[in-house]
């Protein structure tokens, strides 16, 4: 898992495929950022991801429950179409926000 910490603020860059093979690793490693550092705001970047199964909603849920019991934010940047998908039809974008950039 490839990671940046600024400030109070986590970015983890997600592995091209996010599912129950590497979820508990990014769980655990995030956690521990998250604690260390007095994260408040945790962002997944989706750049580099092309499948995620309920087991990479669970990290996201996770990290939400987590972050919002500090007070904090969870965003998602770069999603794809079909990650897009996968956020909206598990309802995880009703908790966090998808920030996406204007198409110019």
């Amino acid at each position: 898992m490839k990671y940046q910490v600024e400030e109070n603020s986590l970015t983890i860059f997600l592995p091209k495929e996010l599912d129950h093979h590497n979820a508990e690793d990014i769980r655990r490693k995030a956690d521990r950022l998250i604690e260390k550092n007095h994260i408040k705001c945790v962002i997944f970047d989706f750049r580099d991801t092309n499948f995620m199964d309920s087991s990479g909603i669970g990290v996201l849920m996770g990290r939400y429950r987590m972050i919002c019991l500090l007070g904090g934010e969870v965003w998602a940047v770069n999603t794809n179409e079909r990650i897009k998908k996968i956020l909206i039809m598990s309802g995880v974008t009703k908790i966090i926000q998808i920030y996406e950039e204007e198409k110019v």
